[in-house]
């Protein structure tokens, strides 16, 4: 039993106080000295392993996040509110003796496959991780330091994500798709020491524009495409002799020992939802935050993904909802990941589910979307839909169409786990209709990202779940049941800050610990939520009523030919924007006229399910697919 020596350590002024102080150095930290006495109560006499942190949840306005380090007590932060449970201890492990555990278990298992190409087992990651320790520990690289990484999904992006991590130092993942300014912005304005990048950006990129970066590195082979010193140089160079140095004779699993986070408010990684300038935010993730994403997963899929089971990255790893869910997770249940590292269209995606046969699946709407509408709905035709609605030979027909569509995903499915965007109301009602497995979650990159979900048994329809473990949600509504206010959150999951802009930082955090997403929506009496839009794109109807574009498109989708679209307001009027379904109208032999007579017919049937100050005055022909964001959601700005 370790005995107490207990400080509380203030965020803002970085400055320990000891328990005798009356608060911490922070207005946003108040603690009062009673409170404080209360926590020494409740912690005196508790065994404490080394280097472990706990939650201690004081009644119903209290519960701070501290951990054992060196037989010390170090309060690291507080949450008002977090959990109605009192004087509970809860355990919060080392992410990175997770990343440990999972390769030491999983030492012969495949590990990660980069589709129609190589496999990692799980030693052969812990051995390609190691050497890029000793090439990060002989050019320099200190704990803390940054690790920008740049290219499409591959087992090689893996290792040097969990490189990173697993030396202490920080990594700032880098979506591909950024331009090559963004991307050399974001290191620039990271303070990366070392970049990693992808063949297709190695050849987009200005080195000369990233004047402090020491060295590039190509995430295919590691090699070195540029060094700025010696001691990086060497260390590439001279790799193979230090290894074998240092493991003269083979690695075992016994030699892996990962560096563990000192406390859970430790910087993990920076992951950026901007590359412009002005207009970056360096989202800063906590330990805690890829723990308590991971404690989640782990609660509501652990029954399902098993050691072996094969999964598949079609996400970008350095989107958080794609890391997360479709990496982070499975890499710690001993999964095989099979990563695509190609343009996942809807062809390659559907062969590759027929292919890989995956256990879970995890998508932005559109490929789900895509899939159904090309691959299933043709097959259903108005008589089928019609037979479906008999008692007894319906039941059949819904089964058989159930069994096509698993087929379509693999046939080895748990559940669909959508989520970046709201799923087309036509595509949800149907799937609900044949009870297959798919579900919708909801996040963001500043809650790394879990804020709510449901399993597919218990989702209802239109709904994105209910508030995950560690987190709390609530509506910014006085009636927040039936008048979508701003969705705001807080918990574990919630992120540290934007880097370098305290004044974001304080705009989406509030005194009282509150995310505020900038989502609109409301939440029923059992605490499912509902999505109505982007505060940001509600639009003011001629007497001031609240009209969410989202709800409109959503509506306009599902009718014939219209392959997307977006509702924006012109003088007072809504315009329908819609890119028709290309390929349908070819294999149609379709002409101009043809497709706007199509159009003409859907606006009337569109404005016959809308209330007045949602009718759309006309449909805008757009022959070019809408310019998207990495998570597949079209550049709304760009149109309005």
């Amino acid at each position: 039993m370790y005995s107490l020596n207990c400080h509380f350590l203030s965020r803002k002024s970085k400055r320990r106080t000891t328990s005798s102080d009356t608060a911490f150095q922070g207005p946003r930290y108040g603690v009062s000295k009673a409170t404080k006495r209360r926590f020494v109560e409740q912690v005196k006499g508790a065994h404490f392993s080394h280097q472990t942190n706990y939650f201690c949840h004081l009644g119903k306005k209290c519960t701070f996040l501290f951990a054992s380090v060196q037989k010390k007590i170090y309060l690291c932060t507080e949450f008002i509110n977090l959990s109605n449970k009192i004087y509970q201890m809860e355990e919060i492990k080392s992410f990175n003796q997770c990343i440990e555990d999972s390769i030491k278990k999983n030492w012969e298992l495949d590990a990660l496959t980069d589709y129609k190409g190589a496999t990692l087992q799980y030693h052969d990651v812990a051995r390609k991780i190691e050497k890029l320790h000793i090439l990060f520990e002989n050019s320099g690289v200190q704990r803390g330091d940054k690790i920008a990484l740049c290219g499409r999904n591959m087992s090689h992006w893996a290792v040097a994500f969990l490189a990173t991590l697993t030396y202490g130092a920080v990594a700032v993942p880098i979506l591909h798709e950024f331009t090559a300014d963004q991307i050399h912005h974001i290191v620039n304005h990271s303070e990366a020491r070392l970049l990693f990048v992808g063949d297709v950006v190695a050849g987009e990129i200005t080195p000369d524009k990233m004047p402090a970066l020491e060295g590039i590195i190509n995430i295919p082979d590691f090699s070195l495409m540029v060094s700025r010193s010696e001691k990086l140089y060497y260390a590439r160079e001279n790799l193979n002799r230090l290894y074998g140095e240092k493991f003269p004779k083979y690695f075992r699993k016994d030699d892996v020992n990962y560096y563990k986070e000192q406390s859970p408010e430790e910087l993990a990684l920076i992951n950026y939802t901007s590359g412009t300038t002005g207009f970056s935010k360096g989202v800063m993730i906590p330990y805690r935050a890829m723990w308590s994403n991971l404690d989640f997963a782990c609660e509501v899929l652990d029954a399902h993904l098993h050691p072996g089971d094969n999964t598949i990255s079609i996400l970008p790893m350095a989107h958080m909802y794609g890391m997360a869910f479709e990496f982070v997770k499975e890499f710690m249940s001993g999964c095989h990941i099979f990563y695509l590292t190609r343009i996942p269209s809807p062809a390659v995606v559907a062969q590759a589910f027929k292919d890989i046969k995956p256990v879970i699946i995890i998508a932005v709407p559109l490929i789900i979307e895509k899939i159904i509408r090309k691959k299933v709905f043709p097959k259903v035709s108005p008589v089928i839909r019609a037979l479906m609605s008999a008692p007894i030979l319906g039941g059949k027909i819904k089964e058989k169409i159930k069994n096509q569509v698993y087929d379509a995903f693999g046939g080895n499915l748990y559940e669909i786990i959508v989520g970046g965007a709201a799923l087309n109301q036509e595509v949800e009602h149907f799937m609900k209709w044949i009870k297959f497995p798919i579900t919708v979650g909801y996040g963001a990159t500043e809650c790394a990202p879990i804020i709510s979900y449901a399993d597919w048994t218990t989702h209802k329809a239109g709904s994105c779940g209910r508030q995950v473990v560690h987190m709390e949600v609530k509506i910014d509504s006085k009636h927040p049941h039936r008048k979508p206010g701003e969705i705001l959150a807080r918990g574990m999951n919630v992120m540290l800050g934007y880097y370098k802009n305290e004044e974001a930082t304080a705009a989406a955090i509030d005194k009282d610990g509150w995310y505020h997403t900038g989502d609109l929506g409301i939440m029923d009496r059992k605490g499912n939520i509902f999505i109505k839009g982007r505060s940001k794109n509600m639009l003011l109807g001629p007497s001031g009523q609240n009209i969410f574009p989202e709800e409109i498109e959503d509506a306009l989708n599902s009718l014939p030919l219209v392959n997307e679209s977006i509702v924006v307001q012109r003088d007072q009027k809504l315009v329908a924007l819609v890119h028709p379904d290309i390929e349908t109208c070819a294999a149609k032999n379709m002409s101009s006229e043809d497709v706007i007579n199509v159009m003409n017919q859907n606006l009337q049937t569109l404005n016959e399910s809308q209330p007045a100050y949602c009718k759309v005055a006309q449909i805008e022909i757009h022959d070019e697919e809408f310019e998207k964001t990495p998570k597949r959601s079209i550049k709304r700005y760009l149109y309005q």
